[in-house]
Order: structure tokens, then sequence, then C-alpha cells
């Protein structure tokens, strides 16, 4: 088995004057018609980050519809944590309830930015509103320097969330350098987030110093969880677990590397994995972190 590429879906952001470029982190939700409403973060003039929604048929092929108009969720009030950027991360529906955590951006002084986990709420189909101007998850003892990009289940009772939590900023001759791995969060709600720095996916040498928004399914055999991956680029990496807590990495196996040519030859990021009339597809983001679009692979023998 193997992902076969389906290619770049193209997006017509015509009627969404605040989207001016890219098309970063999708996520998707299935619709009543079998169609499924795709979650995208797209950028301003200056580079701010809203998260937009479109439509992806997938049959006959596939194809994304017009990008909304307003965006699903804008930037943050002035001096909150995300006013300077809002970021897909993931979807829960509980009931009538959807669950929308992203990520927020803030600008920083001695560092580049700051990040860190938020959350809004859509009843009954109603527009997202947000919780609180604060952050769900901050920086604290656990996590001092970032909270980013959390992938969210409801398992029985428990919510888990698997997130991006940094670990340390370097200096190197081009700045300030990032560095961040995939930690474990449990609750009881999916609000009040406990915290322990259990961490789930860690760097495999000294050349890694990032990892992307991790996807997370949910099988008899245990967890799955897609990822991406930055050493000299980003790559889409796979690991598996019994327990959701400890993993092994097999990116070997279920990842994807960048293609020889065109819009994603130079790195894969933002995976988002999901299946569809017994299909499972991937949609991905490729060169600049989203510049050039989403695309769609297909899981299938080869």
């Amino acid at each position: 088995m193997t992902w076969r590429r389906l290619g770049v879906l193209p997006l017509d952001t015509t009627a969404a004057p605040w989207a001016r470029t890219h098309a970063a982190l999708p996520i998707a939700e299935p619709r009543d018609d079998g169609s499924w409403s795709v979650y995208l973060s797209l950028r301003d003039d200056e580079g701010r980050a809203r998260i937009g929604r479109t439509r992806l048929a997938l049959e006959p092929a596939p194809q994304l519809g017009p990008l909304d108009a307003e965006p699903v969720l804008d930037l943050g009030v002035l001096g909150a944590f995300d006013d300077s950027g809002v970021v897909t991360s993931c979807l829960v529906r509980e009931g009538e309830r959807r669950i929308l955590y992203y990520t927020g951006w803030a600008r920083g002084v001695t560092v580049p930015f700051y990040l860190a986990t938020g959350v809004a709420v859509s009843e009954r189909d109603q527009p997202f509103r947000r919780l609180s101007d604060g952050p769900l998850l901050d920086r604290n003892a656990i996590d001092p320097f970032l909270t980013a990009s959390p992938a969210v289940l409801r398992d029985g009772n428990l919510w888990r969330m698997w997130y991006v939590s940094g670990s340390r900023w370097s200096t190197t001759a081009a700045g300030p350098r990032h560095h961040y791995h995939i930690r474990y969060a449990e609750s009881g709600d999916g609000l009040e987030w406990r915290r322990d720095g259990s961490v789930c996916i860690e760097y495999a040498g000294p050349d890694e110093y990032a990892f992307g928004r991790p996807c997370i399914l949910k099988h008899d055999q245990g967890y799955s969880m897609w990822y991406s991956v930055r050493g000299s680029h980003y790559v889409v990496g796979y690991a598996e677990s019994r327990d959701g807590v400890r993993w092994a990495r097999r990116d070997d196996i279920r990842g994807l590397q960048p293609a020889a040519a065109g819009w994603d030859s130079e790195m894969v990021e933002y995976p988002y994995v999901f299946d569809h009339a017994g299909t499972r597809y991937m949609l991905y983001n490729g060169n600049g972190y989203g510049r050039t679009g989403v695309g769609l692979a297909v899981w299938e023998p080869h």
C-alpha cells in the first residue's frame, strides 16, 4: 500500500478578499449530502491567517467549491493571544455542538512569535464563537514556551489531546529557531485539560526540530498518527500506539515524501487523514507551508 497523489485542488477565493495567499492546515468534516466541509487557514496581505471554509466533493472527481465569503473564525481582539492569526487544528462534534480547536498567533520581540491553543464553539450549526478571549492551553510550568495544533478525540468518557509543545528556542545564524515536539493531555469535558508533560513523539535526531499538527485515527488495534516533521524540510511521518500514550514511529510505512517535481516537490506537511466510502484519503500541503495550495492523496495498493 502507498499514498498515490491526486494532485493539487484549485480553490476559488475571489469572494473572500481577506484570503490573499496560502490554503494551509486542512481539516475535513462530513456533510449530510456525502460531501465534506474543508476548513483551511488563509492569509491576508499582512500575512495574518484566518480560518475559512469550502466544500470538497470526491465524486465523480475530487473538486473544491469556492471559499465562503466570510471567515469561520476571524482574528482575535487587539492584545489577545490570537490577534495576529488563527489557524485550523481539529473539529469535534458532540451532538448538535461542534468544537473547533485552533492555534492563535501573537507577534514576539525576542522570538518571532508566540503560539497558544484556542477553542470556539458552534451550537446547532450557528456561527462559531470563542468561549474566551484567552487561550484554552497557555504557557505554564509544563509547557513554558508554546502550545499549538491540538488533535482531540472523545474516547468514551475521556477526552484525549495530542498537541505541539515547545521544548526550547535556540540561537542560529538566521535568528531564533523554535523546537517543538508532540505531547499528550486528558480532559473530562474537552475544555479543562490535565497536562503532565508526557511526550508522545520525540525528535529522532539533532536534525529534527519541529513537528506539525498531528492527525489521530482510532481503530481496533489502537491508534494511528500522521504528522509532519521538519529537518532540512517538512515530510509527513507516521506512528502507531496501543494506548495512545506510548508511540512507535513508523515513518517508512505510511508517511509521504516530497514529489520529484511540482507543487509539493520541496516539502509536504499538515496531513489530515479521513475515510470516505471505504477509501482512505489524505489532505495535505506542499511547498511554502500552504502557499501552493492543498492537495489530496489516496491510500491504495501499488
